[in-house]
C-alpha cells in the first residue's frame, strides 16, 4: 500500500496514511492543490469525474475557496486493481469587508463596460478550458515578484449590501516597472493589452487544466504561444485597468476552480 506523502503545508485534516492507497502531495485545504502519482497507464477519477493522467502517472487535484469537506480520488491500474484515497479538505476562514454608501456607478458598471467585461471574461474562460498534456504543473512554484502582500485569496467585499466576487488570487504591491517572472514553466496562452478590470494581462498554461494569470502590468514581455521557463521575465508591475496603485494580481486556477497561489509557494521571501 502506498503511503500518503505529506507536503510541508499538508494539514492535519488530511486523510490518515493507512486509509490512502495513492501518493498525494500538497495542502489538503480549501484553495490547495495536490499532485498525485499512480502506476503508469492508470485511469484516475475524482468523485466519479475522470481527469487527465500523464504517461508517467502524475495528475493534479485542486480545491476551491468553498470546497466541500470530503472528496475521493480513485485510480484503476492497467492490471485492474482499484486504488482509492478519501481526502478530508480543511475549511478556512476568509476576510469579509462591508462598505456602504458608495455611488452606484462605482458598484455597477454601465452597459458599455459590461459588454467589454463579458468579452474579457470569455477570453479568460477559453484559456481556463485548456487541458494540455504538459506536466509543468508539477514544477515547484516561486513568487513572480517580491513585495508587500496587499490582497489575499478568498477575501470578499460587500458593497452597498451586495456581495462581490471573492478575491481569487493574491495582490503583491511593488514599484512600477518591477520585473515579473514566470513562477513555473508554461506556455503563454493569453496576451491582452487592455482589459477593463485587469489592464495589460498575461495567462500561462501549465498543463492538465492548470493556468495562471498576471494583471495590471505596465509592460508585457512575451507573445502568445511562447514557451517560458521558470524565472523568465513575462512583464513589469503596473497599475493598468482598475487599480489604485502599482501591484501584481497573481491568480492560479485548475480549470474554473480558483486556487490560492500562496499555498503553492509558501511565505514571501524577505
Amino acid at each position: 500500500m502506498r503511503q500518503l506523502l505529506l507536503g510541508l503545508i499538508f494539514t492535519a485534516a488530511a486523510v490518515p496514511a493507512w486509509a490512502c492507497q495513492l501518493s498525494l502531495e500538497g495542502p489538503a485545504k480549501q484553495g490547495g492543490m495536490l499532485i498525485g502519482s499512480v502506476p503508469a497507464g492508470s485511469k484516475v477519477s475524482i468523485d466519479g469525474r475522470s481527469i487527465r493522467v500523464a504517461p508517467d502517472g502524475r495528475f493534479v487535484v485542486g480545491f476551491g475557496r468553498d470546497a466541500k469537506a470530503k472528496t475521493k480520488v480513485v485510480a484503476l491500474t492497467p492490471e485492474g486493481r482499484t486504488l482509492a484515497c478519501p481526502v478530508m479538505v480543511a475549511k478556512r476562514q476568509y476576510q469579509v469587508q462591508r462598505i456602504d454608501g458608495l455611488p452606484k456607478r462605482q458598484v455597477t458598471p454601465d452597459p458599455v463596460a459590461i459588454a467589454r467585461i463579458k468579452k474579457d471574461n470569455a477570453a479568460i474562460g477559453r484559456v481556463r478550458k485548456l487541458d494540455t498534456a504538459s506536466t509543468d504543473f508539477a514544477v515547484p512554484f516561486i513568487w513572480p515578484v517580491k513585495g508587500r502582500i496587499s490582497g489575499i485569496f478568498g477575501s470578499q467585499r460587500i458593497l452597498n449590501g451586495k456581495p462581490r466576487r471573492p478575491h481569487n488570487g493574491v495582490d503583491i504591491a511593488a514599484p512600477q516597472g518591477t520585473p515579473i517572472v514566470a513562477p513555473a514553466p508554461g506556455v503563454v496562452a493569453l496576451v491582452h493589452p487592455d482589459m477593463f478590470y485587469t489592464g495589460k494581462s498575461v495567462m500561462l498554461d501549465h498543463g492538465h487544466g492548470l493556468s495562471s494569470v498576471y494583471v495590471h502590468m505596465s509592460e508585457i514581455s512575451v507573445k502568445h504561444g511562447q514557451r517560458v521557463g521558470k524565472g523568465d521575465e513575462i512583464g513589469k508591475v503596473g497599475k493598468t485597468g482598475r487599480a489604485t496603485g502599482p501591484h501584481l494580481h497573481w491568480g492560479v486556477s485548475l480549470f474554473a476552480t480558483h486556487l490560492d497561489p500562496m499555498l503553492l509557494t509558501g511565505k514571501m521571501p524577505k
